[in-house]
C-alpha cells in the first residue's frame, strides 16, 4: 500500500502546495483521491501514469478539489484510453461530470461510470473494503476509509495432519471452499487461524472535527486528516467549516490510529512548524504532508520519503 501526497494546500495554491490530490496505489489499483488544479503537472513529476488511474474519489465539490478533472480526462482521451474510468462523489457528481464532458473541444474513446454516494460501503472486492461518511463541511463532504481483508493464517501443518495433500486443496481452503479428501469433507475452519486485521487508510476531505470521523478512522495505520488552520486561528476554522491542528490530533487520539498526516495547510502561513507542533503536542506521531511526500505501510509500520524534484535546468545538466 503506497500514498503518494500530489497536492497539499488549501483553497488558494502556493508556491510549495499544490491543489489537493492523493495517489494510493493498493494491490493492483491506483486510485485517486481528489483532483485540484494542476494535478496532471504533478502526477508527471512523481511519475504515475494518469492512464493508470482505476477510480476517482472526490471528496467534495469546492473549486480545490475538483477543477483538474476537465483536464486529466481529456489527456486520457487524448492518450487513447479505452478502459472504463469510475468516479465516485456525493450528490451532484452527474451534473459535475456532464459539464466536464462538455468543456472544450474534445473526444474520449471510453465511459465514464459516475457513482453518486453517500454513507456506508461504496467498493467492496475480494481484497479491500471502502467505506464512506458525510463528514461535516459547509457542503456535502464525503470521507473514506479504505481497509484491506486479511486471510486468516494457513495452518499447513494441521491441514497436512486431516490428510490434506500439498496441492491445490490448500489454496481452496485458504479462500474459504470445502474440500472433500477420501470421502471426508475438510472445512476451512479445521485448517486456519485467527482472524487477522489488515492494513487501513482514512482521508477526511474537509471537515470540521465531527464523531463520525473518528468512528470511520477507528484503529487505521494512516488517517490523513484535514488541518487547514493553526489552533490561533480556531474561530476561522468553525467559520469555514475546517479544523485546526490540534483539532485533527484530537481524532487521531480518540481513533487510536498509529500515524496521522495533515494536509490542506492554508497558503497564509510561511511554514508549518507550529501546525506540526501544536499537532503532536496531542498525538505525538504526525507529520504534516508535503507535495510529493509518499507512505509506503509494510507490516504495521508506515515509512515516509520525501521526494526532492529536479529543475529542468537539473535535469538536462
Amino acid at each position: 500500500m503506497e500514498i503518494t501526497f500530489l497536492g497539499t494546500s488549501s483553497a488558494v495554491p502556493s508556491k510549495y502546495r499544490n491543489h489537493a490530490g492523493i495517489i494510493l496505489k493498493y494491490f493492483k489499483d491506483t486510485m485517486l483521491f481528489d483532483c485540484g488544479e494542476g494535478t496532471q503537472r504533478q502526477l508527471t513529476y512523481a511519475k504515475i501514469s494518469p492512464m493508470k488511474i482505476d477510480k476517482i474519489f472526490l471528496s467534495h465539490y469546492h473549486g480545490d478539489h475538483i477543477l483538474g478533472l476537465a483536464g486529466l480526462i481529456q489527456s486520457m482521451g487524448f492518450r487513447g484510453r479505452t478502459e472504463d474510468l469510475n468516479i465516485y462523489g456525493p450528490k451532484g457528481l452527474e451534473k459535475l461530470i456532464n459539464v466536464v464532458s462538455n468543456y472544450g473541444f474534445f473526444k474520449i474513446d471510453f465511459n465514464i461510470n459516475i457513482h453518486e454516494i453517500g454513507e456506508g460501503i461504496v467498493i467492496e472486492t475480494d481484497e479491500y473494503i471502502i467505506r464512506s461518511i458525510i463528514a461535516e463541511h459547509n457542503v456535502d463532504n464525503i470521507a473514506y476509509s479504505i481497509y484491506e481483508k486479511k486471510k486468516p493464517r494457513f495452518l499447513r501443518e494441521k491441514a497436512i495432519e486431516l490428510g490434506v495433500p500439498v496441492g491445490p486443496s490448500f489454496g481452496k481452503l485458504h479462500n474459504g471452499e470445502e474440500v472433500e479428501i477420501n470421502g471426508k469433507i475438510i472445512k476451512p475452519e479445521q485448517v486456519l487461524g485467527e482472524p487477522r486485521i489488515g492494513k487501513k487508510i482514512t482521508y477526511s476531505g474537509d471537515t470540521r472535527p465531527c464523531e463520525k470521523m473518528v468512528e470511520l478512522a477507528c484503529d487505521s495505520d494512516v488517517l490523513i486528516h484535514e488541518a487547514t488552520y493553526e489552533d490561533k486561528d480556531k474561530d476561522k476554522a468553525i467559520e469555514h467549516c475546517h479544523s485546526t491542528s490540534k483539532e485533527a490530533a484530537e481524532i487521531a487520539k480518540l481513533a487510536n490510529v498509529k500515524l496521522l498526516v495533515l494536509t490542506h495547510i492554508s497558503s497564509r502561513y510561511t511554514t508549518d512548524l507550529n501546525i506540526k507542533n501544536e499537532a503532536k503536542e496531542i498525538f505525538e506521531n504526525t507529520a504534516v504532508a508535503d507535495d510529493f511526500m509518499e507512505i509506503k505501510i509494510e507490516k504495521d509500520k508506515a515509512k515516509i520519503r520525501f521526494r526532492k524534484l529536479l529543475s529542468l535546468n537539473e535535469e538536462q545538466a
